[in-house]
């Protein structure tokens, strides 16, 4: 920080959005700005810690190539001050899971949408040559007017210049309940991964729960690699029997079986309903 607690270098820190493991993100503006920006700061705590530095700096590296309505928009990676930091577009939303755990009556009306704009980001995200390696509910932020933006490219990866263990870990990165297979195995890494955790999305959308869980660590990663996802009707039926089967399809435990890009996910999407008709969509207990 400067010498006013106040300050992030020439950024007036305005409130603080939310806390993280190791960075908090704050409201702020620029001297002499009006536009209010949102600042990602690593905590005091990680500010020497390599790796944690060098996932901010990534995050920063693939941001800036992205420009799309439903990607969360990254200006640029500051290290000129104390703390290293990232200059974003201000969002005010909640994330899928919040909203899935809070709210998640008015979510299920506008699930088509979400999941449509969703796969957008995705898409873009793609197209541009990354893959985003941690897709999540967490990862998708939702607004009041129900405009979706993918955000946390930390620990994405070029789908040309891709390493095998990112930042010189041997340990395999990303999030276990929404992994896919060839994540888990410490395998390259593509398009076909992140389709897998969008699948993982889709399916705690429409049934409030990853397709998987487990009393250990272990045992969720082999349900991953093994076991076969639960229906979707089962928690919600709703649900329409093309859509469960194109849920199905995303989980599919070889890459190829899988939707080969969200460009093709959403032209299978647009061809049917989500919901049966007449059906409203609840959970059931």
């Amino acid at each position: 920080m400067s010498s006013s607690r106040n300050y992030l270098g020439s950024y007036r820190l305005i409130k603080l959005i939310r806390g993280g493991q190791a960075c908090n993100v704050w409201e702020a503006i620029l001297d002499g700005e009006t536009e209010r920006v949102a600042i990602k700061v690593l905590l005091g705590q990680h500010a020497g810690k390599k790796e944690e530095i060098e996932q901010l700096k990534n995050e920063g590296r693939v941001g800036v190539d992205l420009n799309h309505e439903n990607v969360i928009r990254v200006f640029e990676y500051v290290d000129r001050y104390d703390l290293p930091f990232l200059v974003m577009q201000l969002f005010n939303a909640r994330n899928l899971k919040q909203m899935i755990r809070e709210d998640y009556n008015t979510l299920a009306v506008s699930i088509p949408e979400v999941i449509e704009q969703a796969a957008l980001g995705l898409d873009h995200m793609h197209e541009r040559g990354w893959v985003h390696c941690d897709i999540k509910p967490d990862n998708y932020l939702v607004n009041e007017q129900g405009h979706v933006k993918l955000i946390d490219f930390s620990i994405a990866q070029s789908l040309k210049k891709q390493k095998r263990s990112l930042f010189g870990k041997k340990t395999v990165q990303g999030t276990r309940s929404y992994m896919a297979p060839e994540q888990i195995r410490g395998k390259q890494l593509d398009r076909y991964t992140d389709v897998y955790g969008f699948g993982c999305v889709l399916h705690e959308l429409l049934s409030g729960k990853p397709p998987f869980s487990g009393t250990s660590p272990d045992e969720l990663l082999q349900k991953h690699l093994r076991a076969t996802p639960p229906p979707l009707i089962a928690f919600n039926k709703a649900v329409s029997e093309e859509f469960a089967q194109l849920v199905l399809k995303t989980l599919k435990k070889e890459p190829a079986k899988r939707p080969q890009s969200m460009s093709e996910f959403l032209q299978e999407f647009r061809k049917i309903r989500v919901y049966k008709a007449g059906k409203r969509p609840t959970l059931t207990e």
